[in-house]
């Protein structure tokens, strides 16, 4: 297992890149490598006060250049304002990387349709609204661009207690592959990334509060046995928004440690089996052969 960078030195520079949610989390992780490869970065989310102090504490630790910009996604001008600032700083935007998330784990009929809502429109509007307003400005432009989305492995599947955001985010699947098509014209790529489980603190917490966390324990769903780092996963998404990745598009990589295929096959639960079962069961084959 490597848990250092991937890219050679200055593999994004001159690059923009906009992260949605990036002020924390994930979207904290992958903007630090992004930053470190030379890209200049604008993080947006709807605490602007998180966001100054990630900026200044990105900055200080990799250089660069990270303008925070407070934006709720859900609205469409204000997506249109925070692409207006981040132009006005950096002139040209190159990538557009849409993490902002929401989610709740709850059995649906204990779900308002306020909490459909809130899901809906943070993942699936909001990472419509911010692919749109940036699509039309490069393609009025003749820029090409680069837009990359977290979904989810239940966006294929579905998910029991997970519908909003498995409704969401498969919308967001086929909006990736829709227009990974119809904008290629334009030299406009839009992939991917299905994360498996990459825990951080707040988000965890919150969806599995107190000793849950402990007694739904991920790592034990993934056949390789640990959840994922996350340089993993800023590894794959600072190559998906490089040039390295330019004849990839409409694609959905995967990065799980085998933690769908686990769970969509019809007997991997027999996993549990120990080895002495195993045992008697092959010895109770033979017998009967």
């Amino acid at each position: 297992m490597r848990t250092d960078g991937m890219l050679k030195e200055g593999a994004l520079d001159g690059q923009t890149i906009i992260i949605t949610g990036g002020g924390t989390g994930l979207g904290r992780s992958m903007g630090e490598y992004m930053l470190e490869l030379g890209a200049n970065l604008v993080i947006t989310s709807r605490r602007l006060e998180v966001l100054e102090k990630t900026a200044k504490e990105m900055e200080d630790n990799h250089g660069g250049k990270v303008l925070p910009v407070q934006c709720d996604v859900r609205h469409y001008d204000q997506v249109e304002s925070m692409l207006d600032k981040a132009e006005a700083e950096f002139g040209q935007i190159h990538g557009l990387l849409n993490n902002a998330a929401g989610n709740f784990i709850s059995p649906t009929e204990r779900l308002s349709h306020r909490a459909f809502d809130a899901v809906i429109d943070i993942v699936l509007k909001g990472t419509t609204n911010c692919t749109l307003a940036l699509g039309k400005k490069w393609i009025a432009a003749e820029q090409p661009g680069i837009v990359l989305n977290i979904t989810t492995t239940y966006a294929w599947t579905g998910s029991g207690y997970v519908v909003p955001s498995a409704c969401a985010k498969a919308g967001v699947l086929a909006m990736t592959r829709s227009l990974a098509v119809e904008w290629a014209k334009y030299k406009i790529r839009l992939n991917a990334i299905a994360p498996g489980p990459f825990p951080t603190e707040g988000a965890w917490s919150r969806l599995l509060p107190g000793d849950l966390v402990k007694k739904f324990d991920p790592a034990k769903l993934v056949p390789v046995g640990r959840v994922g780092d996350h340089q993993e996963l800023a590894n794959l998404a600072a190559y998906l928004m490089s040039d390295y990745s330019a004849y990839i598009n409409g694609e959905v990589v995967t990065i799980d440690g085998g933690e769908w295929l686990m769970g969509a096959g019809e007997f991997s639960h027999l996993e549990k089996v120990p080895k002495e079962m195993w045992d008697m069961l092959e010895a109770m084959r033979t017998k009967k052969d």
